[in-house]
This record gives structure tokens, C-alpha cells and sequence, in this order.
């Protein structure tokens, strides 16, 4: 039971930051009907620059934490306004392979602008340990649940009762009625790559606190697309609680039928789920671009 215990929280804390990453990739899918193969790298990037300014402001959490949102916020606007605005209108599959080469080269900026060797990030916190019972957990762990918890909350709040997220919904659904009624499908666009870069940074710096940081971090991208996909690629709260359910599965599959296992486990899930729904659990059927 104990062991059952401690693969169940492990799943959570990293299924935690599964769903942030998925939870980006819906932001933005939700906002301009465009899948970004580039979130991994983001989360990477903005995890390098977390590290670079801990390193220089003596690893200062609040430095750290605001340097690294802003951080995150201008990456998602430069990328938004200079890669991907003069792509409206184009066709949807030359965006996607825009975002597949950005993906490649923000990867390869890492050994460019870093090196290739792992890091830890020292904020003074996430490594320690806590003892419930007989089970330990970091305290970065419990703080990645709690934040995937509490951002799906205001998410939910957000887009259900903001004049700017019922502005983003309405430019989902469909752009030209929006810009009929006055909404800015530019400015929408901006604000949820600025959202979705925030969210992927935030599971970027806490996989770093509880880990170590490495140019092979993108791949959390790749383990997160499986959660959107699980959740409902246009459904936000549901890409964060697919990230949850990825978590749990590819841990419970790692412990009891080998560390293989744990790799494919995840998509095993998605297939089986999606020869089910073929929406995802949250999404809405009437989905139909990709």
C-alpha cells in the first residue's frame, strides 16, 4: 500500500506539470485554432532563463519568479507578433510546420546560448523533503499540484466570467463574427501566446526545482501533447486534469510492469480514450481543425 501510496504522488507532481504544459497548448488552440509544436521548447527556454537569473541574483526566489514571468510574457508576445502574425490567413498546415522549425531552433539555442550539460535550479526550496506517514514528498512537488490546482480555478473564472475570456471564446469560435462585434482577434491572439509562454514557464521552473534542467526537457512537451489530446485539445481544464491522469497512469506502469512500460503507457491511454471519445474526455465534438 505504501508503495501504491508513493506512485500515486509521484504521478500527481509530475502529471502536475504535464497538465500546465497541456494547459498551454489548449490556450492557444482555444484562442486561434492552431496547435503549437513549439510548447516543450518554450517551457525549456523559459526554464534556462529562470536558472540564468538565479545564478546571478544568488538565487533569489522572488527574483527568479518575476524575471522568469516576464521573461515568459515577452517570449510569448515576440513570438506571437513576429513568427506567427504574419502567418494569419495563411494556410493551416504551413502554421503548424512554422511552429515545428521554431521548435527546432529554439532547441538548438540552448547549446548556443548554454551548454548541454544538466543544471539544478537553487531557489532555496523545492528539494526539501516532507514525511507524511511513511511517504515522502518534495516540497516542490506539493507546490506544482497546489499551482496546477489553483490555476485551473482561475482559469475556469476567467473564461467563464471575464469580458476578455469570453472575448477569446468568441474569437474561437469563430473570428470574423468577432471582428464584427468589435473584438481584436490580433490582441486575443497576443494575450494567449503571453498566457500560454506564462503557463509553460511556470511548469518549466518547478521541473527544474524538483529535477534538474537539460536541452532534453523539451521531450515534456511530447508527454504533455498526449494529455491535451486526452483532455480535449480546445478544453483547458480538461488538458490540466489529462496531465494528472497521464501522470498517475505512465508512474503505475513504470512501478508494477517495468520502466519500458512507463514510456508508452500514456499513449496507450490516449488510443484507448480516443477510440472511445475521439474529442477527449472534456472536448467538444464539433472539433475540426487540428
Amino acid at each position: 500500500m505504501q508503495y501504491l501510496t508513493q506512485l500515486l504522488i509521484s504521478g500527481l507532481a509530475i502529471g502536475a506539470i504535464y497538465g500546465l504544459i497541456a494547459m498551454g497548448f489548449a490556450v492557444i488552440y482555444k484562442s486561434t485554432g492552431l496547435v503549437n509544436f513549439a510548447q516543450g521548447e518554450m517551457t525549456m527556454i523559459i526554464a534556462y532563463i529562470a536558472w540564468t537569473i538565479s545564478t546571478t541574483a544568488g538565487g533569489n526566489l522572488f527574483l527568479v519568479s518575476i524575471g522568469a514571468i516576464i521573461a515568459a510574457i515577452v517570449l510569448g508576445l515576440v513570438i506571437e507578433r513576429v513568427v506567427m502574425r504574419p502567418m494569419l490567413g495563411e494556410p493551416l498546415f504551413a502554421t503548424v510546420m512554422v511552429t515545428i522549425g521554431l521548435a527546432v531552433i529554439l532547441r538548438s539555442s540552448i547549446n548556443f546560448i548554454w551548454d548541454a550539460y544538466p543544471h539544478g535550479l537553487d531557489v532555496g526550496f523545492g528539494r526539501d523533503i516532507v514525511r507524511l506517514g511513511a511517504i515522502g514528498i518534495r516540497t516542490g512537488q506539493i507546490a506544482v499540484i497546489t499551482t496546477l490546482l489553483l490555476l485551473l480555478v482561475a482559469i475556469w473564472a476567467f473564461f467563464r466570467y471575464s469580458k476578455f475570456g469570453v472575448a477569446m471564446r468568441a474569437v474561437a469560435a469563430d473570428d470574423r463574427t468577432a471582428l464584427l462585434m468589435g473584438i481584436s482577434a490580433p490582441r486575443v491572439h497576443a494575450a494567449a501566446w503571453a498566457a500560454s509562454s506564462v503557463i509553460a514557464g511556470i511548469a518549466g521552473v518547478f521541473f527544474a526545482i524538483s529535477y534538474d534542467l537539460s536541452p532534453a526537457m523539451f521531450q515534456l512537451g511530447l508527454k504533455a501533447f498526449p494529455a491535451t489530446i486526452l483532455g480535449g485539445l480546445d478544453a483547458v481544464l480538461g488538458s490540466g486534469i489529462g496531465g494528472l491522469l497521464i501522470g498517475i497512469t505512465e508512474n503505475l506502469a513504470g512501478g508494477y510492469l517495468g520502466s519500458g512500460m512507463k514510456e508508452v503507457a500514456g499513449f496507450v491511454m490516449i488510443i484507448v480514450v480516443l477510440m472511445i471519445r475521439p474529442f477527449g474526455i472534456f472536448g467538444e465534438r464539433d472539433i475540426e481543425r487540428v
